[in-house]
């Protein structure tokens, strides 16, 4: 009878699916950037695979230890502390606070936003090289055989790192340097393909499709100041002078892409770019009972969930004001993320808290709107739950982002420059009673849902794909190996061209030729 026992007992195990674990090098971004990567590192960890995180001293999210990965403790990635960036979006909301009285305020804005951006890849990049330099460091690295290196590409420690090993690289990706990840692997013709920012559709005037390339012209002009004055030498000193930052990234196997096109435009894609859209909603757990009498309480007047997301704890106080005002004059119960001061208007109907089970609230049946940000985690969450927005737009991308919800009618966007009590309630208003922002998400959460495998599970499936196979070269194009005149066939068209005038010219020497035959001929015959 034991034997029998074993025997089944050995047949069970041979019947189960391989498990083996490959080991997988993460280089993260820190902050919002890590809380989607985190799950990426959780689902891999689940699945057996071994994973290092390279991460700053400094690191305001990623921790040092857990039960998820390994750590490697470097320097520190920026220059800038979580203080540093309070400061910094402060300065930013005032800058918005004078934009419409001030266009100086604009500019100003976008040249202190380069400015940080320009100092965090000079930082980077000076880590990397720190890094390259570490022989011990290196060495170990290497040593460790990795099978994968997986990483945003909004930095480029990790593209720089996994081409310095030799290993498949992944990206975890919605935007390159200072351009959105499309724009870097994809054909992007401006005629139809918005750059982020323009607030534009697909669907372009003439004089849309003047801002556009416009603003085409000002990221590349941007990236190349970054390229140039920091990647570039860097890339020309460890990887030889013929290689440019842009193939080290365009080399990539495979895109996995935050996003999908219940958000995107239609547009041109490639085979390695694989979209993993809300990979990491789920859906939503029973609440914490006295978050459950909170919501309970809403009776049929439901809830309003309000958060502005990982970096931004609380607004100035003023503006704070307004809204807690704002709130106050409505019948539903509000929840809302609040770090600051406690605003002196604050209705009864107002639970002010340091921290909040977004997702759980956003998928609660009693949530009516959701004041947001606008960051990519917090809109593709309010998608996935069918939640319209009141978008409040601080920085970076969350104008974009909101944008493109607001033309899909299923949010109102505030300019939190000319926010007060009375345009804030009207938008809430709005959003609350005109059922069509509500059916139109609804609607956008359908297609959504409408996969056939969900986004985390196909993103799994092509991390361990190219682990598998050591890398997805089936799936690259060798444009990017192409110079600028081969890609765009300049080459082809100037021999094309100077072959039709050679012929034509040929063919009006010919004519001419026959003609004073024809004619010397008729002449003779006459005389």
């Amino acid at each position: 009878m034991i034997q029998l026992r074993l025997v089944a007992l050995a047949a069970l195990l041979c019947s189960l699916p391989s498990a083996d674990g490959g080991k997988v090098l993460v280089v993260p971004v820190d902050g919002s950037h890590w809380v989607n990567m985190k799950v990426l590192i959780q689902e891999l960890h689940s699945r057996g695979h071994e994973i290092t995180v390279i991460r700053p001293r400094n690191s305001w999210f990623i921790k040092a230890e857990s039960h998820l990965y390994q750590s490697i403790d470097l320097g520190d990635v920026t220059e800038h502390d979580a203080s540093f960036f309070d400061h910094f979006m402060t300065r930013m909301l005032q800058y918005r606070r004078d934009f419409h009285i001030s266009t100086t305020a604009f500019f100003k804005a976008g040249e202190e936003t380069m400015k940080m951006l320009y100092d965090a890849h000079k930082a980077m990049v000076d880590l990397m090289e720190e890094i390259f330099e570490d022989v011990k460091l290196m060495q170990s690295l290497q040593e460790a055989k990795y099978d994968v290196v997986l990483t945003d590409p909004c930095f480029g420690g990790g593209v720089l790192l996994a081409h310095r090993l030799g290993v498949p690289l992944v990206f975890n990706v919605r935007w390159t340097i200072m351009a959105e990840g499309h724009g870097t692997i994809a054909p992007s013709p401006l005629s139809y393909v918005p750059i982020p920012g323009a607030e534009l559709t697909d669907k372009m005037t003439f004089w849309q499709r003047v801002k556009n390339v416009v603003l085409a012209l000002f990221v590349l002009t941007n990236q190349a100041k970054v390229h140039e004055s920091l990647y570039t030498p860097f890339v020309h000193r460890h990887f030889g002078p013929d290689v440019h930052y842009n193939d080290l990234v365009q080399a990539a196997d495979i895109w996995l892409m935050r996003t999908d096109f219940t958000f995107e435009f239609p547009r041109p894609t490639m085979p390695n770019v694989v979209y993993m859209s809300g990979f990491q909603c789920k859906p939503s757990k029973p609440l914490p009972q006295h978050l459950e009498d909170f919501v309970q309480s809403s009776a049929d007047h439901g809830v309003i969930i309000m958060s502005l997301g990982t970096l931004v704890g609380s607004l100035p106080e003023d503006i704070a004001e307004h809204v807690a005002a704002a709130f106050a004059q409505l019948p539903q119960r509000v929840i809302w993320k609040h770090a600051g001061k406690r605003p002196s208007t604050l209705g009864n109907n107002t639970l002010l808290l340091d921290w909040l089970p977004q997702n759980d609230l956003l998928g609660h049946p009693k949530t009516r709107v959701f004041v947001a940000h606008g960051g990519t985690n917090g809109v593709q969450e309010a998608i996935y739950h069918g939640v319209p927005i009141v978008g409040l737009p601080l920085m970076f991308d969350q104008d974009d982002n909101l944008f493109r919800m607001r033309v899909r009618g299923v949010a109102k966007v505030m300019d939190i420059g000319t926010l007060n009590k009375d345009n804030f309630l009207e938008a809430l208003k709005a959003v609350l009673y005109e059922p069509s922002y509500r059916e139109n998400m609804q609607k956008l959460s359908r297609l959504h849902r409408d996969q056939p495998m969900k986004p985390l599970d196909r993103a799994m499936f092509w991390i361990e794909f190219v682990m598998r196979h050591k890398g997805a070269a089936h799936l690259k194009t060798n444009s990017y190996k192409m110079s600028w005149i081969q890609y765009h066939s300049i080459d082809v068209i100037a021999l094309l061209l100077v072959s039709s005038v050679v012929l034509l010219l040929i063919c009006i020497l010919t004519v001419k030729c026959l003609c004073c035959k024809v004619f010397g001929w008729m002449k003779e015959k006459r005389d």
